[in-house]
């Protein structure tokens, strides 16, 4: 049961987030300008991201690109393996899975496409914000936010 809480997870994220790229950039076209959603709140403009989340340090070449792969992937194991050894709660391995499949779907973008398709643009209150991200990069955070939080072990 608990491997396919998290697998069902880890996938739903995954195939969110790449039929997510794929709609917007190949059929919305964003990457011809910005698509205002509710702006200046939400505004789709496109990025080619080989930097880490949120496109923060952005790194050219082979080995970066192969790097961040390759962290991507033993990160993805390792939350894996730890979440298959201990006792997680459901929520646990929920925000394991979106992890998870947040972290593949950037994976299979650096490798079809050598960066990660990004997309989502969010300002508010006169800050206009320059960064692009991606759902996956959402999956990312929030499942590492709540791996944290709705841990059961942490020290009191």
């Amino acid at each position: 049961m608990r491997a396919r809480l998290l697998l069902w997870a880890a996938l739903s994220a995954f195939l969110i987030d790449q039929i997510s790229k794929y709609l917007v950039v190949h059929v919305m076209r964003v990457a011809e300008g910005p698509i205002s959603v509710l702006p200046p709140f939400l505004v789709f403009r496109y990025g080619e991201n080989r930097g880490i989340n949120f496109g923060l340090f952005q790194g050219n070449g082979d080995a970066a690109r192969w790097a961040l792969i390759g962290v991507s992937l033993v990160i993805s194991v390792g939350v894996l393996i730890w979440l298959m050894r201990t006792a997680p709660s459901k929520l646990m391995l929920v925000c394991g899975g979106l992890l998870i499949g947040g972290a593949l779907g950037n994976v299979v973008d650096r490798v079809l496409y050598g960066y990660v398709l990004d997309f989502l643009n969010m300002s508010c209150c006169g800050f206009d914000n320059p960064y692009v991200f991606n759902l996956a990069d959402v999956f990312i955070f929030a499942g590492a936010f709540g791996l944290v939080l709705f841990d059961r072990k942490k020290p009191s």
